[in-house]
């Protein structure tokens, strides 16, 4: 049957290329690439100062006399990342449930391959600052940002074999979790025992909800943000602990099942067929408006709160909440008149070095004792490439550096830091796409 659509021509020159645009899977990894060559730019420009003032303007909050204030900066890495680390939380959730992290047997591989490429950049960040001021900043190299790595990955197309990019996806998730209890459990300040136990309690409030049948994300909404969010800021907890906590009390089970939506859907479509529209009048009868409201609202019920959630808030991670992050954090004066520091060379080579022997030759060794199955389609070449963009540290390393160093007392450690995050992000995540994509040729 011939279409009767005809696109406007703002549909098909301007909503249709954004749309298609925005659907790539590389599209996240490339707008935040450019929201830290403009940070990195202004930081090195004439306009330098003014930048760096810009995220230090204060913004409040009073209510009742109380007063919660703080810096642009700071409400950038406590409450706008707090999304990041939602979506983080829900799909680590998802992962858990239904996804890769599921089945112990798939699980096992990705999770050593994690926790090797934590462990090993922790220890040689260590080797070149334990016992120094700047030791608290072992966390840094530990992380690994899943959207620059997918994105490098995603720009090769099929020469990547879909299981490495499911393996890699696994290996990022598990990594992110990781990352959130070193925060927990070593960046945390003084507690607020009053707050923390407030937080706690909504936090189990959520999940009695849950439980209960509750299916609204605004309710969830209203009280893990208005709540559990707020009350771990104030208790000296990461409010981004909050975050993953209130996306695990979140419904991953929708209110109708597939026989039922598949039953019901189908009742509803022939309704809609039965009716004859008019020639004459290609405008929706009323009948055929309430059918098409009704197929709308079993859709969005045949879908799990959880599902919608991480889907809704994707967009809103990848073109707002990372970029500004990076606008915000990645503001890195390059310098090498002074030759590297030992921070700048214990970051980089923590995440270069570390991640390629905690992933590449943690994996590499487990396989050759086989322990556990390899991969269909992994071969020792593409693992190697998956260790080197699995050193592309950029997002949550930043986050990290933010939480690990006093600027007041070191105002020099940070940028240090950072330096050697941009250092070894750069190199892995050029080594690995070389390495891929050889790969790939010869395959």
């Amino acid at each position: 049957m011939e279409s009767l659509y005809k696109p406007s021509p703002v549909e098909k020159f301007l909503l249709k290329p954004v749309n298609s645009f925005i659907s790539k899977s590389t599209t996240g990894g490339i707008v935040l690439f450019v929201a830290a060559v403009i940070a990195i730019f202004f930081a090195n420009s004439p306009w330098a100062d003014a930048y760096h003032h810009l995220w230090h303007h204060e913004i409040g909050i009073n209510f009742d006399g109380n007063e919660l204030k703080m810096s642009l900066h700071h409400w950038i890495n406590d409450g706008l990342m707090a999304i990041f680390f939602f979506v983080v939380g829900l799909e680590l959730k998802r992962e858990l449930t239904n996804g890769e992290l599921a089945s112990p047997k798939k699980a096992m591989l990705p999770i050593i391959a994690a926790i090797g490429g934590m462990v090993f950049p922790a220890m040689i960040y260590l080797a070149f600052n334990g016992g120094t001021d700047a030791s608290h900043g072992w966390g840094i190299p530990m992380a690994t940002d899943i959207a620059f790595a997918l994105g490098v990955m995603y720009l090769l197309g099929d020469k990547v074999p879909l299981p490495l990019k499911v393996f890699l996806t696994a290996l990022a998730i598990v990594d992110d979790l990781g990352a959130v209890l070193v925060i927990a459990l070593f960046y945390t300040s003084e507690l607020n025992l009053t707050f923390l136990s407030i937080g706690i309690a909504l936090f189990i409030l959520l999940l009695i909800c849950n439980k209960l049948g509750f299916k609204s994300p605004v309710f969830y909404g209203i009280i893990g943000i208005g709540g559990i969010w707020l009350c771990f800021l104030l208790s000296g907890v990461h409010a981004t602990i909050a975050a993953v906590l209130a996306a695990f009390a979140i419904p991953a089970n929708a209110r109708v099942n597939e026989k039922y939506f598949n039953y019901k859907f189908t009742e509803l479509k022939n309704k809609f067929m039965a009716i004859d529209p008019s020639d004459k009048n290609p405008e929706l009868t009323g009948e055929q408006i309430h059918l098409i409201e009704e197929m709308n609202v079993l859709t969005k019920d045949a879908l799990p709160p959880s599902h919608r959630l991480e889907h809704g808030m994707h967009h809103l991670v990848s073109f707002v909440v990372m970029p500004v992050f990076a606008l915000c954090n990645a503001a890195i004066k390059i310098d090498f008149s002074n030759g590297l520091s030992v921070i700048t060379i214990g970051v980089a080579l923590g995440l270069l070095l570390g991640k390629v022997l905690g992933v590449f030759g943690l994996v590499a060794l487990i396989l050759k004792l086989r322990w556990i199955p390899k991969p269909e389609g992994m071969t020792m070449s593409n693992l190697l490439g998956v260790g080197f963009l699995a050193s592309i540290g950029f997002t949550m390393s930043l986050f990290v550096t933010e939480l690990a160093f006093d600027a007041k007392l070191h105002p020099d450690f940070p940028e240090e830091a950072k330096m050697g995050i941009i250092i070894a992000s750069a190199i892995g995540g050029l080594l690995g796409f070389l390495i891929l994509k050889m790969s790939g040729k010869k395959k």
